[in-house]
């Protein structure tokens, strides 16, 4: 309810007893859910006043991602931007940072997903590739962004089933990016990711318009 905008920042949350009825819950539930709010930011509770909402846009952090109710023209835009970006410098990183069984992992999954019989089996196998270049990279935040994204991904996977659309087209930019991983090639690397990511936000903007 915070997320769409149905409580404004700045505005009080009703009384844990009125939300308790509200939503058919106990009090203890009440009271736990606020103090996960509070741990999200999503929400200032200051003793003896009420519980305000604050701006998630500026206070949350990303684990909000994983509460989105719906993957809107306002999320999706800017969450496949910051994947491409995230992407495309995971792979520069990895390109100098992969050890041989990480080369070979990725070269495999580029291989999983040109050999995947179904839509849903590809979206795992790109899922499993995308994970793997930024394991390689070694970057520890980048490791906490994917798995905050991932959250999101996994509630709405049909919403993302564009992404492997025409998979005969993408199979050669999971190659060409995994070989340039392996080849410790970075600049060719980050730009064989972006060109892959690119490509999957045009599928999403197709599906969108269609």
């Amino acid at each position: 309810a915070i997320l769409a905008g149905r409580y404004a920042p700045g505005e009080r949350l009703p009384p844990q007893r009125a939300l308790a009825a509200e939503l058919e819950v106990n009090m203890a539930s009440v009271r736990e859910a606020l103090k996960r709010l509070e741990q999200l930011r999503l929400v200032e509770v200051r003793h003896g006043d009420a519980t305000r909402v604050l701006d998630w846009r500026r206070s949350g952090g990303l684990e909000a991602l994983a509460l989105v109710g719906s993957v809107d023209a306002t999320v999706l835009g800017p969450l496949f931007e910051a994947r491409r970006l995230l992407l495309a410098e995971s792979a520069r990183l990895a390109a100098s940072r992969r050890s041989v069984a990480q080369a070979e992992a990725l070269v495999a999954a580029a291989a999983e997903f040109a050999a995947a019989p179904d839509a849903r089996s590809r979206q795992l196998a790109d899922w499993t590739f995308m994970a793997a270049v930024v394991e390689a990279a070694g970057n520890l935040v980048f490791q906490l962004i994917m798995n905050s994204v991932r959250e999101l991904y996994v509630a709405h996977a049909d919403r993302f089933a564009a992404i492997v659309a025409r998979p005969d087209e993408l199979a050669p930019l999971y190659r060409a990016a995994a070989a340039a991983i392996a080849d410790a090639e970075p600049d060719a690397a980050a730009a064989a990711v972006a060109a892959l990511a690119a490509a999957q936000e045009a599928r999403m903007a197709e599906a969108d318009a269609s």
